[in-house]
């Protein structure tokens, strides 16, 4: 769709024509808003809005999010990984990236974490499945890429198996077998008795560990969806090994690429940081 230049419409008439935009053509009304704007040098009202509104899920549950303003349509949602929050240094590392970058980015926390609201003895990789739905519910001005870290990217995949608005997926030491993954780190804690690591703001619950044993693996769901999807992984990952990443990688689409950072961790601390973001923010750019 043509939009008239600035100058031949005036401030007070591209507002009213973005605003017209948005309400005629409700398919696709959001993104010609974000180009009526951005061609306008109008204030971006869908940004405003999304700093501003609640996030709830099917629970009726707060999600906390922090929003990081770029420019245009491009969105990218992240999500964390198992006793994590969005305020892990790595992911606030990765949304300022994008935000410099021109693309924004909503970091999250899924209920019962961080300041979410909920119980985390509720937290299982199906209920963040569905709080993932429920963030890009309001959403729907952008194109969305999701970033999932760790237990966050099985949540990814899962999501973007039935969900056709991530139109680009990452995975940063995306998880792959859950039973696997519980047992061999739970394996010896009592549930609803014991805690996540020796952690007592994370309790074990069994039905955390029923979750993951009913998923056993994600690594199948990978041939339900074509979107871009780039998998990164740390050499010395000691809690989602790399295989996880190969052996998904075996199961994916076209596109998928497999980054390997030698030297770096689960968590991409130190150096891990700032050469995941460098790498992440480029592909993204390219893709969404």
């Amino acid at each position: 769709m043509q939009l008239p230049s600035l100058a031949r419409v005036g401030q007070r008439v591209a507002r009213n024509e973005a605003d017209r935009l948005w309400a005629s053509t409700p398919q696709n009304g959001g993104r010609i808003y974000e180009k009526a704007c951005h061609l306008y040098n109008l204030p971006n009202r869908t940004a405003r809005k999304i700093k501003k509104n609640e996030i709830r899920n099917e629970h009726g549950e707060r999600l906390d999010y922090t929003f990081h303003e770029g420019e245009g349509d491009r969105i990218v949602v992240i999500g964390h990984g198992v006793t994590g929050n969005k305020d892990r240094p790595a992911l606030i590392a990765l949304a300022e990236g994008l935000a410099e970058a021109g693309i924004s980015a909503l970091r999250f926390s899924f209920s019962g974490n961080g300041e979410s609201e909920g119980a985390f003895t509720d937290s299982t990789v199906t209920k963040e499945v569905a709080d993932l739905g429920n963030v890009i519910d309001t959403l729907s001005a952008y194109k969305v890429c999701y970033v999932g870290h760790s237990m966050g990217g099985a949540v990814g995949v899962l999501r973007a198996a039935t969900d056709e608005r991530i139109q680009v997926l990452v995975s940063l030491a995306g998880m792959v077998h859950t039973k696997a993954f519980a047992e061999r780190e739970f394996g010896d804690v009592t549930p609803d008795a014991g805690f996540m690591w020796d952690d007592p703001d994370c309790p074990l619950s069994q039905t955390y560990m029923d979750d993951m044993a009913t998923i056993d693996s994600v690594a199948k769901r990978a041939s339900k969806f074509a979107v871009p999807w780039l998998l990164v992984h740390g050499t010395e990952d000691d809690i989602v090994p790399p295989e996880d990443s190969h052996d998904i990688l075996q199961f994916a689409n076209e596109p998928t690429e497999l980054l390997e950072l030698p030297g770096v961790d689960h968590v991409f601390s130190d150096d891990g940081t700032a050469v995941m973001v460098e790498k992440v923010v480029a592909w993204i750019d390219q893709k969404l």
